[in-house]
């Protein structure tokens, strides 16, 4: 006997005992959870009589719950999150027979249908382990995943908080088909092994739609890929959620609300620019902006921003194509990158002429971008009119709550970076929890240098910036080694992750 009143709002963790096929229980709508410590079966209405052919199979004696609609289907995607976690242990290099990977290569829009990854009932091992790379990677919170080819063995590997991680070490037979799969759905030449080849593809997992840029390169031993997960708009964080400190986000605030000039994000490859640049356009973003971006490449698609991406081999670089932009009556104007003079040159003359333009540079501190803009040719009084600020950013890897181990710091170190010697912190040391790298979450620290009129009239004449440097620290501006050197001290992050984010750079 069962009661047929749904339960609502409740969420509940999938629980399948071991005599149960898990495969045909979810394909038939029937899960297996735990209330109260006993495992019950849990159904929905909409799928009754699917359900009820299924269990009229079996002699369970299980007690039955009837789930609304939401709680049903919170519960049937973690049970489909479930089975794909045990498929991928249980997968094994034995079952990559031949005949069936030959059958595999030949189903070449197995991703780009609408089905969705963890639903796929395709059989093939090679389909179920590329299925598995991308779920695990998500899973996982990875930026980009690796695929190289060595001498005796293939390894797989997750950027996860802008550090490779092992994920997995396959045979090289094995890894060379997996690598065909993802050309085949990538619109790749398969036959193609002499030269770089770049391609897209879309992925559904757990009815998010993800967009992966594909990249593959010929090495010696054959040819390794690298694929970058890109973002949703949704994705894309609020000015408040970047993880700056509270004051630091009101002077980036504040910033924005100026119609023209040129604001620069800087730091090295990784340090999250992109992002934070994508978080001030959904900040301005109104239905009276015309916003355009050229990037390179587009790495969150934003429904309410025009986004171009460079195609260098078209002729559309950064310079053409913003001098393009300028004649489609834009508002805001978003450059990927600062690289050469011709699009420092147009990028100033828009913001003389009533753009707000946003762009990167690739400098360590926030006043070096200065000089670096004097360096590619831009006149002294064309920067001390145009820059409104520049923002020096870096992401720094937060230690796992769980393990992280008290540490002193060392006497060279501790006169090197005017560190208390006497000051406790904390090592890395690693757990079940953050997955054996010692680290957890990473947060966003930056320097804030804003053009006042005491820094335009340090332009008339020739500056270091050193001096640039030194007068804005005098006016207050915080820098990334004071903003490290407190996490450090808070306990928040170790000595090592310090000095590889740049304590000894700042």
């Amino acid at each position: 006997m069962f009661d047929l009143k749904p339960l609502h709002n409740i969420n509940l963790e999938p629980s399948f005992p071991e005599e149960v096929d898990l495969k045909l229980a979810i394909k038939n709508y029937v899960l297996f959870t735990t209330i109260d410590g006993k495992t019950h079966i849990a159904l929905s209405k909409q799928h009754l009589a699917r359900a009820f052919d299924y269990l009229a199979k079996f002699d369970f004696t299980y007690p039955i719950v009837f789930l609304d609609e939401d709680s049903f289907d919170r519960l049937y995607n973690k049970a489909l999150e479930f089975r794909t976690d045990k498929e991928l242990s249980n997968l094994s290099q034995e079952t990559a027979a031949q005949e069936e990977l030959e059958e595999d290569l030949s189903l070449a829009e197995f991703l780009r249908t609408s089905s969705d990854l963890l639903t796929s009932e395709e059989s093939a091992p090679i389909i179920k382990f590329v299925n598995a790379l991308f779920y695990q990677a998500i899973k996982k919170r990875a930026s980009d995943i690796h695929i190289e080819v060595h001498e005796h063995k293939g390894v797989v590997r997750f950027r996860i908080d802008g550090v490779l991680i092992k994920h997995a070490e396959v045979d090289n037979k094995i890894i060379n088909l997996i690598i065909s799969r993802i050309k085949v759905i990538s619109n790749l030449d398969i036959s193609e092994k002499r030269i770089p080849q770049d391609g897209r593809t879309q992925v559904k997992i757990a009815g998010k739609t993800l967009d992966i840029r594909v990249s593959v390169l010929p090495t010696y031993y054959g040819e390794r890929v690298v694929m970058r997960m890109l973002m949703e708009s949704e994705d894309i964080p609020h000015l408040t959620e970047l993880g700056f400190k509270e004051d630091l986000t009101k002077e980036l605030d504040s910033l924005l609300k100026n119609s023209h000039g040129i604001i620069l994000v800087t730091g090295p490859t990784g340090s999250g620019k992109s992002t934070t640049l994508h978080s001030f356009l959904q900040r301005i973003a109104t239905p009276d902006k015309n916003i355009i971006t050229i990037e390179d490449p587009v790495e969150y698609k934003a429904d309410n921003i025009n986004q171009i991406q460079v195609n260098v081999k078209a002729g559309l670089t950064f310079a053409a194509g913003l001098r393009s932009i300028l004649r489609q009556d834009p508002d805001v104007i978003m450059v990927g990158e600062i690289r050469d003079k011709e699009t420092a040159q147009i990028a100033t003359q828009a913001a003389l002429t009533g753009h707000l333009v946003f762009s990167t540079l690739h400098t360590n501190t926030a006043t070096a971008s200065i000089t670096r803009l004097l360096d590619m040719g831009i006149e002294h009084y064309l920067i001390a009119s145009s820059l409104l600020g520049v923002l020096a950013q870096r992401l720094v890897r937060k230690l796992c709550p769980h393990c992280k181990a008290e540490d002193t710091i060392a006497e060279e170190y501790a006169e090197e970076f005017s560190l208390p010697k006497e000051a406790t912190i904390y090592k890395a040391v690693g757990c079940k929890e953050c997955n054996y790298t010692g680290y957890q979450g990473r947060q966003a620290i930056g320097e804030l240098f804003i053009m006042d009129d005491d820094f335009r009239t340090m332009l008339k004449g020739e500056v270091s910036d050193h001096e640039i440097r030194e007068k804005a620290i005098q006016k207050g501006m915080k820098t990334l080694a004071d903003q490290l050197k407190e996490m450090l001290l808070a306990g928040e992050t170790s000595m090592d992750e310090a000095i590889r984010v740049g304590l000894k750079e700042s």
